[in-house]
């Protein structure tokens, strides 16, 4: 009788564990396997003739082969753009987060910091625009961010340069 116990923990055990990996591996391995296709918005002359800020994504962790981003991103009167170039490794519930700091560079970093969520993350490589809401002063924001809100990671921030005609 004891044995027959220890088996069925045992199974129970492994079919736990099984599922937590499986899920663990579709978090990060699926989107290398099957990657979505780039987006490729575009913005109409009028968007482009309020450029207020630019500026470039970076590795914030380069000890860290998953979370990093490249490429540019524009700040328009009424819209963020994430340029043709920008590309991130792929992950769970990333999101784009105009934030009232400069030169954040960990997850902590964000903690007690006013920041505006501009929605999901449509895809990890190509252009996308972002709408910014209605009664958002820019002046107020330093940087655009990707954020992870599963897990609470920073994935790559871009710190903002305030275009000439905007100063």
């Amino acid at each position: 009788m004891n044995r027959s116990w220890r088996g069925i923990a045992i199974f129970v055990l492994g079919g736990v564990f099984g599922i937590a990996f499986g899920i663990a591996v579709g978090f990060f391995v699926f989107p290398y396997v099957f990657p979505p296709p780039p987006a490729a918005d575009q913005l109409a002359d009028v968007e482009r003739s309020a450029l207020v800020a630019t500026g470039t994504f970076i590795h914030a962790d380069p000890n860290d082969p998953v979370h990093y981003g490249k490429g540019r991103v524009s700040v328009y009167e009424r819209t963020v753009f994430l340029e043709p170039d920008f590309e991130v490794g792929p992950g769970p519930a990333f999101h784009v987060y105009l934030v009232a700091k400069m030169s954040l560079r960990s997850s902590s970093d964000l903690k007690d910091v006013k920041f505006v969520d501009l929605g999901g993350l449509r895809a990890f490589k190509g252009s996308q625009r972002y709408s910014v809401p209605a009664g958002v002063n820019l002046k107020d924001y330093q940087s655009v961010i990707i954020w992870c809100e599963r897990f609470g990671v920073l994935i790559s921030p871009a710190d903002l340069t305030k275009a000439m005609a905007a100063r």
